[in-house]
């Protein structure tokens, strides 16, 4: 038989998936690009804490026994961190697994999932799998001063009958923008207790913005909040696979259910509990990304390239029609992008903030392009 045989006999919900595409081979332009310069995944430029790598690798001495099932120690210094209670957390295989066993346990066939036009691709993919029904509240428009951003009005009178889950991603991907931890806080208490608002940060600990804070000050009085966090992105683990959640202690034995017995390594427990604790790296790459993500936000106006305000570690950049020209462009002088037609933004490509060398090589490739 051949695949659309064996699709017919899969679960409803994933006959309307397609398999990821991972897009350009990275490994043949390395081969083709010595130095190719890496702007598409939004991953840390400055890499992980020294002490997070060496305990990474020492834990493989003991690679021949199955990790602590629960990642114990990870989750008391999570807790900590956080000011919560370990009962609170559960750890994932990235925060990927997590918001996909989201949609997995609490919503389904006859369900809606909400999530804003412009939200993260995992979304869509979580609600389709689980069998519910995706819906896309408008974006606020490209002229605003979050352009493209939550709408969070919008959002709120999407919510219906129907609606089980609400992904929202502060600051969000692929837009880069976000909203104030006050505007947040109004938006949830607008909803109510039975639909799930899942709080993705994925990119808080680049956030500089002063109103913009993390969600998890609200979860004590907002029993259907879920905040997801990696350690993928400011940590530089997005190799080892290391993402986590908070909820209220229910909600997380409910998710306790369907979790793998081991679904994080021993390696990606160590080199978490190491990074966790390494504060002053974060805030080295915290500071570090912010003077290069404002110095080639200026770069990029200057020539006139419409940029959108960020908050994380890369920058959506538009061009226009010659959006996939620019990026072939690119890709053709060894500076490797992100194309955004899958978003629905066919005319902007994602632009990790890179080192000061990696930048400028940047701008000088796009020159030659634009020119």
């Amino acid at each position: 038989m051949d695949e659309a045989a064996f699709s017919a006999l899969a679960q409803p919900g994933l006959q309307r998936l397609r398999a990821y595409d991972p897009g350009l081979d990275l490994v043949a332009l390395r081969q083709a690009h010595p130095g190719l310069v890496e702007l598409g995944s939004n991953e840390n430029a400055l890499g992980p804490s020294p002490a997070a790598v060496a305990a990474a690798v020492a834990a493989l001495d003991d690679a021949h026994r199955y990790p602590d099932p629960i990642g114990g120690g990870l989750k008391r210094a999570l807790a900590a961190h956080h000011g919560v209670s370990p009962g609170q957390l559960m750890l994932g295989n990235g925060s990927h697994e997590l918001l996909m066993m989201l949609g997995q346990t609490f919503a389904g066939p006859g369900l809606d999932v909400l999530a804003s036009q412009f939200g993260f691709a995992v979304y869509a993919l979580a609600a389709r799998a689980a069998g519910a029904d995706l819906v896309q509240a408008p974006a606020l428009p490209a002229g605003h001063a979050m352009a493209r951003g939550h709408d969070l009005d919008a959002m709120a009178a999407a919510v219906g009958p129907r609606t089980r889950l609400v992904y929202l991603a502060n600051p969000n991907n692929p837009t880069g923008t976000w909203v104030p931890a006050t505007a947040l806080e109004a938006f949830l208490a607008r909803l109510p207790p039975t639909v799930l608002v899942v709080v993705d940060e994925a990119y808080m600990e680049y956030a500089t913005e002063p109103g913009l804070v993390s969600a998890v000050g609200l979860l004590a009085r907002f029993e259907n909040l879920v905040v997801t966090r990696t350690f993928s992105k400011a940590h530089g683990l997005a190799g080892l696979r290391l993402g986590y959640l908070l909820a209220a202690p229910g909600l997380v034995a409910v998710l306790e259910r369907l979790r793998e017995s081991f679904n994080v390594n021993g390696p990606a427990l160590a080199a978490g509990e190491a990074a966790l604790a390494d504060t002053g790296h974060v805030e080295r790459v915290r500071q570090a990304n912010a003077s290069e993500r404002e110095a080639l936000a200026d770069a990029l106006r200057a020539r006139e390239l419409a940029v959108s305000p960020s908050q994380t570690n890369f920058l959506l950049v538009g061009f226009g029609a010659d959006a996939a020209a620019v990026e072939q462009g690119l890709v053709a002088r060894g500076v490797v992008p992100r194309p955004m037609a899958g978003y629905g933004l066919p005319g902007c490509l994602r632009i990790t903030v890179g080192l000061r060398d990696q930048n400028r090589k940047l701008l000088q490739a796009l020159d030659e392009v634009l020119a």
